[in-house]
C-alpha cells in the first residue's frame, strides 16, 4: 500500500478513511499524538515514542484503548503492509465519541494511525528560520492536537522562504520551534532548553544529548534567549522527522558557521545511530 490509515480497527488508504462527526477531535481537538520515522521497515525509537504517547494521554486523563505492547505490534504490522519501509508513522488518540459537551466523554479513546512515505534528511543542507512570539498555552510538554499557533507559524515561515519558526516567550526566552526543538552550540557546549512545561521533550533532542555525552561534549539544559540564539556558534534544529538539522539564517540574518567540526561530529553520531538501528 502507498498510504495506510487505521481508525478503531478499520483499515484503508488514507483518502478512503472516514471518522464519526461526534469524535471529540471534531469539536475540541481533544486528543494527543506522537510520530516517528521508519526506515527499512524498522520503526526508530519506537519504545521512547510510545512511552511519551502514553504519558501525554495520562496527563489529560485520556483512557488508552490499547496497551503499549499492543500498539507496538499494531504499528509494526501496519508498516509491514506498505510498499516502502521508509515512512512517517503517526498515531493519535482522541477522548472518545459523543454529543458535543465540554465535560469528558466516558470510556476509552479512539485510536488513529496514519502511514505515508517519507525520508529522513541527512542534515547536511542548512535551513533558514524565522522567529515569532510563543502564544501557545502552558502545557507544551503534552503533545496535544491543539496546534493552531504552530500551524500559523509554519505558514509564516513558508511565506518567508524558511523551513521553521523559532518561538520565544516574553523577555526573549527561546522555547522551541513550531514542530521541532532548537538548540545552540556556544564555546564548545550544547545548550538546550530544559524540559519544563514550555517545550515538548523531544525524542530526537534526547538522542542529540546522548550523542553529545558520548562524544564528551558538555550539555547544559538551561533557558537561553534570542540574543544567545543569534550569537550562537551553531544553531541545531531537531525533530523525529529530521533528526539533526542546522540553520545558517534567522530572520534574514546569518547565524552559525563558527563550530563546523563540532556540529559535524554531532550530526554524524546522531545519523549513525539512526542508520544502525534501522539497517536490515
Amino acid at each position: 500500500m502507498k498510504t495506510l490509515g487505521y481508525y478503531n480497527g478499520k483499515y484503508g488508504e488514507l483518502d478512503e478513511m472516514t471518522i464519526p462527526m461526534n469524535d471529540r477531535v471534531s469539536w475540541f481537538g481533544d486528543g494527543v499524538y506522537d510520530a516517528g520515522p521508519s526506515r527499512n521497515y524498522e520503526i526508530f525509537a519506537i519504545d521512547e515514542h510510545i512511552d511519551r504517547f502514553f504519558n501525554s494521554a495520562g496527563l489529560l486523563d485520556i483512557k488508552m484503548p490499547v496497551t503499549k505492547p499492543e500498539l507496538k505490534e499494531l504499528l509494526q504490522e501496519m508498516v509491514n503492509k506498505m510498499d516502502t519501509g521508509n515512512l512517517f508513522v503517526y498515531y493519535q488518540v482522541t477522548r472518545g465519541t459523543g454529543i458535543r459537551d465540554h465535560a469528558y466523554t466516558e470510556g476509552p479513546g479512539n485510536l488513529w494511525i496514519m502511514l505515508k512515505p517519507a525520508e529522513i534528511s541527512d542534515g547536511t543542507k542548512p535551513i533558514k528560520l524565522i522567529t515569532r512570539e510563543d502564544t501557545r498555552f502552558f502545557h507544551c510538554n503534552i503533545k496535544t492536537l491543539n496546534l493552531i499557533p504552530s500551524v500559523v507559524a509554519t505558514q509564516k515561515a513558508k511565506e518567508a522562504g524558511c523551513q521553521e519558526c523559532v518561538f520565544y516567550r516574553p523577555g526573549g526566552r527561546v522555547t522551541e520551534c513550531a514542530h521541532s526543538n532548537v538548540h545552540i552550540i556556544k564555546d564548545g557546549k550544547l545548550i538546550t532548553a530544559p524540559t519544563d512545561n514550555l517545550i515538548l521533550p523531544g525524542i530526537a533532542r534526547a538522542h542529540i544529548i546522548k550523542a553529545c555525552k558520548k562524544l564528551e561534549i558538555p550539555v547544559s539544559e538551561t533557558p537561553y534567549t534570542l540574543d544567545d540564539l543569534f550569537n550562537a556558534d551553531e544553531v541545531i534544529v531537531s525533530s523525529s522527522s529530521n533528526l539533526c538539522l542546522h540553520a545558517n539564517e534567522i530572520d534574514g540574518k546569518p547565524v552559525g558557521g563558527k563550530a563546523p567540526e563540532l556540529l559535524e561530529k554531532i550530526r554524524v553520531a546522531v545519523l549513525d545511530e539512526f542508520y544502525k538501528a534501522t539497517d536490515k
